[in-house]
């Protein structure tokens, strides 16, 4: 494999430079305000927090530099927190890798069949238009990843889900789909309300496993069949 080749697509740099400046430039303001800001927290709840109370015992002169330190820590902070959680694509020459947090995710170029992007999320299918991948796409210049895989011999196909149409709201206990279906359905629900995305995830591998690709429009999972011949035969997994 040709990894010297291999285009990697991650969130801007130039994003989490302005995260980082942002930090210290809100510290440097909250120097300069944060006395006025106490007395008026004071007097329209009758308490301030501790933190603010603190800084506003500085003289002007101390607090505006040692919170400028303080938010630029805090900037720092958010993005590792931010490139940490933001995924990357590894494109190479016969296969690509999706990498997020502390997971990744490897997938041979033969196996893909079309790439595409579905609103915010970036999808690949092998060639019975089984769902592979698909990943919040949001962080990643779409310019650059569209480069990445046509440079590589990746069929792109655009903005356009080939099965967009198939794709349905999940009402719980519809007879269309199994109970332990709806399980992992719950399952996955719950987990992205408590911010489990590892449960989340582990839920979304079993319900692929099981012929059943999941998305998210507007806090609703939807879900399509993957197990669908060429005569039209829907393989969801029923009652």
């Amino acid at each position: 494999m040709n990894e010297e080749h291999a285009v990697t697509v991650r969130m801007p740099e130039g994003w989490l430079w302005l995260l980082r400046a942002g930090g210290a430039a809100l510290g440097c303001a909250l120097g300069f305000a944060v006395a006025p800001l106490v007395r008026w927290l004071v007097d329209l709840t009758g308490e301030a927090p501790g933190p603010l109370r603190l800084a506003a015992q500085l003289p002007t002169a101390w607090a505006v530099p040692v919170l400028t330190v303080v938010g630029a820590a805090a900037g720092v902070y958010l993005a590792v927190v931010t490139r940490r959680q933001s995924p990357a694509v590894i494109v190479a020459p016969h296969h690509l890798t999706v990498r997020q947090g502390t997971s990744a995710r490897q997938v041979d170029r033969e196996r893909v069949g079309v790439a595409f992007t579905d609103g915010r999320d970036l999808v690949l299918l092998d060639r019975l238009e089984h769902e592979l991948v698909r990943i919040d796409a949001t962080d990643l210049p779409t310019r650059r990843l569209v480069s990445a895989f046509e440079q590589h011999g990746f069929p792109w196909r655009g903005s356009t889900d080939p099965r967009e149409t198939e794709f349905v709201r999940w009402v719980d206990g519809t007879p269309d789909l199994d109970a332990a279906t709806h399980a992992l359905l719950r399952t996955r629900k719950r987990a992205l309300d408590d911010e489990r995305t590892g449960a989340a995830e582990d839920a979304l591998d079993e319900l692929r496993a099981r012929g059943v690709a999941v998305r998210d429009r507007g806090g609703v999972q939807q879900y399509r069949s993957s197990r669908t011949d060429r005569s039209g035969a829907e393989g969801v997994p029923t009652r």
